[in-house]
């Protein structure tokens, strides 16, 4: 499965850097994966139609909510698609109508509001739970 993760602007705070990367680096025994910077949402969407193209997952409070059983389900469904994930983090002004109308998806986190650096420590560590309960992994001990 080949995944990217993409947001916008540079990282501020090197904690958040570090804790994307550890989880990258761990998601990487499972799936092949890359963590990009991007400078804005126009970006993202050209790297969603490029070559190859990408199901584009957008990161939205009013998206879909999941537990982390059910992020695990879609992350098996879309292996067996096996068309390449993009889970795209937006600015602090979020995303606009047309890159809504394009996403395939849109996922949200949970109702409260997070700073766009953490939601991104929280994907990326919610990406390897999944991955750890399709591959019963007792990092995820069901609770």
């Amino acid at each position: 499965m080949k995944i990217k993760v993409a947001w916008i602007g540079k990282t501020k705070e090197p904690t958040i850097d570090a804790l994307t990367n550890e989880y990258l680096k761990r998601i990487s025994r499972y799936a092949d994966i890359a963590g990009l910077a991007l400078k804005d949402e126009a970006a993202i969407l050209s790297l969603a139609g490029g070559k190859p193209r990408y199901k584009l997952v957008l990161l939205d409070s009013r998206g879909k909510q999941f537990s982390s059983e059910d992020l695990a389900e879609f992350m098996e469904r879309e292996q067996v698609n096996a068309i390449p994930l993009l889970f795209a983090i937006g600015s602090s002004d979020g995303f606009s109508e047309e890159a809504r109308r394009q996403a395939a998806f849109t996922l949200s986190l949970g109702k409260m509001t997070l700073p766009h650096e953490l939601a991104r420590v929280v994907l990326v560590e919610q990406l390897y739970r999944a991955f750890t309960i399709l591959m019963r992994h007792p990092y995820h001990l069901g609770h």
